[in-house]
């Protein structure tokens, strides 16, 4: 599993480990990968967080390569999150896979339906 660098604040950051300490429901290859994610993460203040990296309060248009439908989707903090206005929690599985990622990366997940490849095609901060 090849490991890309990603780049998260350190609130993101401590976030994320928390959740990986916190959470057994995490699957065990999405788990892996979080860690090594961690591992090799650029921490960065969040205001020098560069606007194509998907992180807390941006707008996300992702592709499926496989089926090429496509999504888009606010991603916040899990305590904002409501499916109806469109606002995903990063927590979620899909803000999981793509937090610290940019647009142009394609990021393989593993989701309860099985083993998922997005393309992130546009990041704007809210």
């Amino acid at each position: 599993m090849e490991t890309t660098q990603i780049s998260l604040s350190k609130g993101v950051y401590g976030l994320l480990k928390d959740h990986i300490r916190s959470n057994n429901k995490l699957l065990p290859r999405n788990k892996t990968q979080l860690e090594q994610e961690l591992k090799h993460a650029k921490i960065l203040p969040a205001k020098t967080i560069p606007e194509q990296v998907v992180g807390i309060n941006t707008n996300v248009q992702i592709r499926d390569v496989e089926t090429a439908e496509e999504l888009n989707f606010e991603l916040v903090a899990p305590a904002e999150a409501k499916i109806k206005n469109n606002k995903i929690s990063i927590l979620s599985a899909i803000g999981l896979a793509l937090v610290g990622y940019e647009t142009g990366d394609e990021v393989t997940w593993e989701f309860p339906e099985g083993l998922k490849t997005y393309k992130i095609e546009k990041v704007m901060a809210v």
